[in-house]
Order: C-alpha cells, then sequence, then structure tokens
C-alpha cells in the first residue's frame, strides 16, 4: 500500500495568464460536485508560494519572476525531498508547471544514486530557457531547468546579469545538474512547440508519442512503450498537464491546444502509467477557472485525479 500524501502548490507566478492559483479550491469544488469523498481521505501539505511577487513588478523580462519561481522552487523542492526520504508518494496539485521542477528536484535529491524518468503528459515540451523563450513565462521551462541546459545555439535573447544569476541558483537546487538525462524523458501529447524545442527534441533524441501514434497503437500499447523507453530508469514521475487535453475540454487552462487527448483516453493512460512499481510521483498541474465555465475542466480534471489516484491505492 503506497502511503500517499497531497501537496499543494498555488503558484501561478510562471504562466502567462492568471488564476492558476485558484485551481486546486476548483477541484475540490468540483469534488462536491460529484460528489466524492477524495479530500477527506488525505491531508494535504500546503507549500508555500511567492505570488505576492505579481505586485511587485517584473524585473526579469526573459524570465518573469525568476526571484520569486526560485522561492517556490526552494520550497517545492524541499516538501517532496522530505516526503521521499520518508518514502511518501506525493500526489502534487499545482497551478502553473514551473513547480514540476521543483518537484523533479525533490525527487533526486531524497535517492541521488537512483536514475529517474520522467513521462511529461502535456500538449507543450516545457523546453524553453531564458536565453530561447518567446514569452518569458516560465512555465515553459522547468524541464530545462532539470536537464542543466541552456540551448545557446538557439539563443534569441540577452537575459539581465541578475536574471543569469538566478538561472544558475534554479539548475542547482537540491544539488549539481543536471537531475535528469535527456534520454530518460518521454513526451506524450506534446504538439505545440518552437524551433528551439524541437532542435533539443531532436537533437537529444528525445521519445515524443503523439496523440495520432496513441489512437493508432491504443493506451495499453502507448503506455507499455512510454515505460520501456524508461526500462533503465530506477524511478518514474508522472506530469499530467490538462491542456494535454482538447480543447474542447480544456478551456479552463492558459495555453489551451487543439487535437488533443479525450477525457476517457487521459484517464485510461494515467491508469495505466501509474500502476508501474517504479513511479514515485504524481502530478496534475495548470487548471484555471477563471478562464472556463462552470467549473468545467476542473470537473474533468478531477475525474483524472480521482481515478489516477484509485489505480495507484488499487494496484498495490
Amino acid at each position: 500500500m503506497r502511503d500517499i500524501k497531497l501537496v499543494e502548490v498555488r503558484s501561478e507566478l510562471a504562466a502567462g495568464t492568471r488564476g492558476a492559483s485558484m485551481g486546486i479550491d476548483a477541484l475540490k469544488v468540483a469534488s462536491l460536485v460529484k460528489p466524492s469523498d477524495f479530500f477527506s481521505r488525505f491531508d494535504p501539505i500546503h507549500v508555500e508560494d511567492a505570488n505576492d511577487y505579481l505586485w511587485r513588478g517584473n524585473q526579469h523580462p526573459f524570465a518573469n519572476y525568476i526571484d520569486g519561481v526560485y522561492e517556490v522552487l526552494q520550497n517545492v523542492y524541499t516538501t517532496v525531498k522530505s516526503l521521499r526520504s520518508a518514502r511518501k508518494f506525493p500526489i502534487i496539485l499545482a497551478g502553473d508547471h514551473s513547480t514540476a521542477a521543483g518537484t523533479i528536484m525533490g525527487i533526486k535529491a531524497a535517492h541521488p544514486e537512483k536514475r529517474l524518468g520522467v513521462i511529461w503528459i502535456d500538449a507543450h515540451a516545457d523546453l524553453h530557457t531564458p536565453f530561447t523563450t518567446p514569452s518569458g513565462n516560465m512555465h515553459g521551462m522547468p524541464l530545462a531547468m532539470c536537464l542543466g541546459i541552456d540551448n545557446l545555439d538557439q539563443k534569441i535573447n540577452e537575459p539581465l546579469p541578475g536574471t543569469i544569476a538566478y538561472w544558475e541558483k534554479i539548475k542547482k537546487i537540491g544539488g549539481p545538474s543536471p537531475k535528469i538525462r535527456p534520454e530518460d524523458l518521454v513526451f506524450i501529447g506534446v504538439r505545440d512547440t518552437e524551433e528551439a524545442e524541437n532542435y533539443l527534441i531532436s537533437h537529444h533524441k528525445i521519445p515524443s508519442i503523439s496523440i495520432s501514434d496513441l489512437r493508432i497503437a491504443g493506451i495499453p500499447k502507448t503506455a507499455e512503450k512510454a515505460l520501456a523507453s524508461l526500462k533503465d530508469c530506477e524511478q518514474i514521475y508522472i506530469s499530467f498537464d490538462v491542456d494535454s487535453l482538447d480543447t474542447s475540454l480544456s478551456k479552463g487552462t492558459g495555453t489551451p491546444v487543439p487535437d488533443g487527448l479525450t477525457l476517457e483516453e487521459a484517464i485510461q493512460l494515467n491508469e495505466a502509467l501509474i500502476k508501474d512499481k517504479r513511479v514515485c510521483a504524481w502530478e496534475i498541474v495548470e487548471v484555471n477557472p477563471t478562464l472556463d465555465t462552470e467549473n468545467a475542466m476542473a470537473k474533468n480534471a478531477f475525474d483524472v485525479l480521482e481515478s489516477t489516484t484509485h489505480s495507484l491505492v488499487s494496484h498495490f
């Protein structure tokens, strides 16, 4: 039986639109409407955010609020490291996706001798850096943080010296960079990337399973393929961004992209993946109820959360 701990991270500093900090409470409202006793079964750990930086003004145009993001990542890293050191299974409910870097850093620091694989279910690759970002939004950078890359071959920006200093500090949270290897990363559903990210995916031969690939192979074979790609890893972390869902389901998120997963596909995929005994943490991110009507995105996201947790509990 896995000892599950819910971790709540209400940070929205790294998103391009405001409101992702409300996503966790939107999930709780969805559970009440269903109705479900999910949130009465787990005592949540609340990670301190730094959303007050939003009122201070951004001083880092190519890495928006990186000073605050650094604080949040430190907080997430400390929490997850403590939980994994105690052999707990964190289920992380987060606002913007940048905080996933803190999760990865915490997992790695708790067991640095273990090779860590990442399954990234997302419409986006999140491989940008302050040197390549077209937007400056740091929810597009968590994997680059953990891979310890700058991607200077694709440089288009000149970040300020203070920005670069924070970027270097972020990459070193929890110990020397990198935390993961490119060959230990698998994308599922990624379909909205920029040239700089495509360069890294191609250069490092990062496996990427498209929506069409998934439908041709079916969910069981897709899960099997993703897990097989990480055969040399002793631990696996799964990150589920709700924008991996099709836009017919995902209006309540900051960066929706057409031609995504159906709700049933997302449920079945996460249920299948989390059964692997190497999976040590699961995360759901980017629900933004301010962009939605009738809490539709949170209702769908909660179905994924509840079913995935049930699969985890029932399998062990």
